[in-house]
This record gives C-alpha cells, sequence and structure tokens, in this order.
C-alpha cells in the first residue's frame, strides 16, 4: 500500500526502474549491479532481477568475464525503429514542402499507431490562417482523412474489430454507423484517397493519399487541411490530384516504383 491507502502499482514501477537502468547505462556504459543499485536507489535484488529480464529480451548483456552489464542489440533496433521514422519525416519534408507552398494550406504527415492516427511531420501554406502545430499529436482513424485512409486499407478482421468498440461522434457530421463508414471506405480505396468535412472539428476539412512502402504497404498518409470555406466540394477534386501526387513522389522516394 502507498501512503495515501491506495495499492501500489508494481507493474509501472518495475517498468520505470527498468527505463532507468537503462537510461543509466546509456549515460555511465558498462555497470555492475552494486553500481546500478547505488546510482539509482535501489536494492541490489531488485536491480539483478530486471536485469535478467531485460538480458532475456536482448536490451542489455552481461560480460562473462567482468559481470558488468552494457546495452544490449536489442536497443539498436529499438533506435532503429524511431529512426525509420525519422527517415520518413526527412524523405517526406521537401514534397510536402512544395505542396503547401502549390496548394496554400497546411500539409501534414501522419502514420498510424493503434487506434488513432499520429502525424510526424508538418508544413505550414501561405493561405493558413492559423498556425496549429499538430505534430505529435493524436487523432481518432474514423474522424480525419488520414485515419479513413489506413481504415480503408485494413484486413477486414481488423477493422470489424475497431468498429465494433464503438465510434464517438465528435461532432454532428462525424461518421459513427459502421455499415455507413464501410461504404465511405470502399469508395476510398477505388479513388485512391480520402476526405473528411467537420468530422472532427468543425470548420475544417482534409484530404489525404497514401505513402507507400517498397513492398506496397501503406505506411504513412500525406494531407492537405484547410477551412471548409476553402477545402470544399469544388475544389477537393483538384487538391486530391495533388496530394496523390505527392504521395506518390514520396513512395518513389522510398524505393516504391510502381508497375503496370
Amino acid at each position: 500500500m502507498t501512503s495515501t491507502g491506495r495499492p501500489r502499482d508494481t507493474s509501472v514501477q518495475s517498468v520505470d526502474r527498468a527505463v532507468s537502468i537503462l537510461q543509466s547505462l546509456s549515460r555511465r556504459g558498462p555497470s555492475g549491479v552494486t553500481e546500478l543499485a547505488e546510482a539509482l536507489g535501489l536494492h541490489k535484488a531488485t536491480v539483478f532481477r530486471l536485469l535478467a529480464t531485460l538480458e532475456s529480451r536482448g536490451l542489455v548483456e552481461q560480460d562473462a568475464e567482468r559481470g558488468r552489464y552494457r546495452l544490449g542489440f536489442g536497443m539498436v533496433e529499438l533506435a532503429a525503429g524511431a529512426g525509420r521514422q525519422s527517415d520518413l519525416s526527412l524523405l517526406s519534408r521537401p514534397v510536402c514542402r512544395e505542396l503547401a507552398a502549390e496548394v496554400g494550406e497546411t500539409v501534414n504527415l501522419a502514420i498510424h499507431d493503434g487506434l488513432e492516427v499520429i502525424t510526424i511531420d508538418q508544413e505550414m501554406g501561405g493561405a493558413t490562417i492559423s498556425s496549429v502545430d499538430w505534430v505529435g499529436k493524436r487523432s481518432p482513424l474514423h474522424a480525419t482523412a488520414a485515419g479513413k485512409l489506413f481504415l480503408a486499407h485494413m484486413p477486414e478482421p481488423q477493422l470489424d474489430e475497431v468498429l465494433g468498440r464503438g465510434l464517438v461522434e465528435y461532432t454532428p457530421h462525424t461518421i459513427v454507423e459502421p455499415a455507413r463508414l464501410k461504404e465511405q471506405l470502399k469508395a476510398i480505396r477505388e479513388r485512391g484517397y480520402a476526405t473528411t468535412s467537420e468530422e472532427h472539428e468543425i470548420g475544417l476539412a482534409a484530404i489525404a493519399a497514401p505513402v507507400r512502402s517498397p513492398d506496397g504497404q501503406i505506411v504513412a498518409a500525406v494531407t492537405v487541411s484547410g477551412p471548409t470555406f476553402r477545402v470544399d466540394e469544388d475544389t477537393v477534386p483538384a487538391l486530391a490530384e495533388r496530394v496523390r501526387e505527392a504521395g506518390a513522389r514520396i513512395s518513389w522516394r522510398r524505393g516504391h516504383h510502381k508497375h503496370g
């Protein structure tokens, strides 16, 4: 029990301590159990137990002769995952910047994470009214153009699982009926881009097109968003073509070369 009388979440505490061990090894270099325990103010038995778990997952490894621990190659794999996201932003940025300048609206790059999309990069167009920074922010799948794009290309069982969780109504325009949303997702697959209009925020519309990996999988979405008085049924067709072209160019820069 904690001092407030509530049960202590030992699992979260263990994760926090394990991360502290990894950070300490990163700063200090190879260290023994006693050194780590003293540096972190933990019992040696606790440190040893956590090191054993981290070692089993390849995140730390032990020098057999000296008994000291260092970061393992599993950390390289984790860093590579973060690096791929950064690489995607760097590869996309010139194309997104050009698109933003051309259409005058905000251009975002988003990836899929669980039940949400995360904006990982943003370029502002000259006609943009506000300078809201969306980088790092999460948005719902069913109420955003990027999210709908990812939903449209999900395997059917995964899509049904997502829709079965219930769809939050953010505005009166949010599509919350699974059958109706599925019809829209079918249209998205056929035309190659997704749109929203005031489904997540009143007054905001967006268009999204896919960014593909070398094997053709959708790894990100490039989007153009702007006020509904500029991004409307009259301007969407031309804007969508620009967004699709940008997505194809980014995909090409990532090694996806469409054949046929």
